[in-house]
């Protein structure tokens, strides 16, 4: 039999537990949003062209995803406390020598080791999370204010960066990535300690059966068309707002700063519509809403000029159809797989972190990332997409084949 070692309990309150969890949850995100006013200039700081700028969004986008598969497992070998540790603080290096660096691949190459800290970190926080309260009554609060605090970032993120650019210049924005990243480090070193249960042979990953499963890819999917239409949002918004509208550093941050909210106040209500829809009927009414919000964008671009009501209140409707999306597809591809949960959960998230990276970047790099065209390409080819792997997955539910 093997051998399992019991790890010490967390004994914090809820509150105490929050305090050292909340950060670690904030600093990946933040990694990106944060940046978002100051992406129009950095073609010129980094003297390259707006493609390679793009990268500086992918990288980070992809790498969060994509290190999740390395990290998962190496959390269940070495410790969630050690992966925390040194994801921590390669994300706190790598932002002190971004703001030290003004050349484009370096910047590139940095931000991928950012996005490396970045994705350890989330690994180890929601292991430790899952190690701490998974059988435990307080498991709802804490999940649910995880949430919150996630939703937040988007809107505060952007303002934060751009009144601190605005004040000390890019580079303070990611100095004020780091110093934050480090005090909280020498913070919660003494208070984190292993929670996960150490066994003599770990059962080893199994990838084939949830990347032969349909319904998997067919919410994976449409998660990955969701977080890819807000990813080509962000990557194209400072272009169209900043340099196209003429918006503010800060006024750009406020107009981004709507949509989050838009979102925020949907996911308030979203239970109630999810519980009536279903999980399919939820995604398939979230497409048809990405489809509707692409369609007025189209025409937008074509008779008006780039604006808050042209660019903004669409991706509003857009908006409640990501929530409506993003509020089943984890528990949609994930419904098959509760003895294999972790691993499916790692191929959920780095499969529609490389279909938002990737894809995204492709149709704002062909499309011209100052225009309203390649959201308007991404949301409704992509919404096509997921429309018909769900009807699929439908007909086939309907006419099951015999064993």
């Amino acid at each position: 039999m093997p051998i399992i070692q019991k790890p010490r309990l967390w004994t914090y309150s809820p509150p105490v537990a929050l305090m050292l969890l909340a950060p670690f949850n904030i600093f990946p995100s933040l990694g990106m949003d944060i940046y978002l006013p100051v992406v129009p200039m950095m073609p010129t700081i980094l003297q390259t062209s707006p493609a390679v700028v793009q990268l500086t969004l992918t990288v980070y986008m992809v790498m969060l995803g994509v290190g999740q598969i390395v990290f998962g497992p190496l959390s269940d070998r070495i410790g969630r406390r050690s992966v925390l540790v040194g994801g921590a603080v390669l994300f706190a290096l790598a932002s002190f020598a971004l703001a030290a660096t003004s050349q484009a691949y370096v910047f590139i190459a940095l931000r991928l080791v950012h996005a490396i800290g970045a994705s350890a970190m989330l690994v180890a926080l929601f292991a430790t999370v899952r190690d701490v309260y998974a059988e435990r009554p307080e498991s709802v609060v804490i999940y649910s204010l995880m949430s919150a605090m996630l939703a937040f970032v988007p809107a505060l993120g952007p303002i934060a960066g751009a009144l601190i650019a605005d004040a000390w210049g890019w580079r303070a924005i990611f100095v004020a990535l780091g110093i934050p990243t480090v005090a909280m480090l020498f913070l919660v070193l003494p208070k984190w300690h292993e929670t996960r249960l150490v066994q003599e042979t770990p059962r080893a990953a199994a990838f084939r059966p949830v990347l032969e499963s349909l319904t998997f890819w067919t919410y994976t999917i449409a998660f990955g068309t969701a977080m890819g239409t807000f990813f080509v949002f962000f990557s194209t918004a400072p272009r169209v707002l900043i340099d196209g509208a003429g918006f503010s550093e800060l006024g750009f941050s406020v107009a981004f700063a709507t949509v989050a909210l838009v979102m925020i106040v949907t996911t308030r209500f979203a239970k109630r519509f999810v519980e009536r829809w279903g999980s399919a009927g939820s995604v398939a009414r979230g497409m048809a809403m990405l489809v509707m919000g692409a369609g007025l964008l189209a025409l937008n671009q074509l008779f008006l000029p780039p604006s808050f009501w042209s660019f903004v209140l669409p991706m509003w409707l857009m908006a409640i159809g990501i929530v409506f999306t993003t509020s089943v597809t984890a528990n949609g591809a994930l419904r098959e797989f509760g003895d294999i949960a972790g691993t499916a959960v790692a191929l959920h998230f780095c499969i529609q972190s490389i279909i938002v990276g990737v894809f995204g970047t492709c149709f704002v790099i062909l499309l011209g990332g100052g225009t309203a065209w390649p959201l308007v390409a991404y949301s409704a080819g992509m919404a096509g997409v997921t429309l018909g792997a769900l009807r699929r997955l439908h007909i086939r539910n309907a006419h099951p084949q015999p064993a």
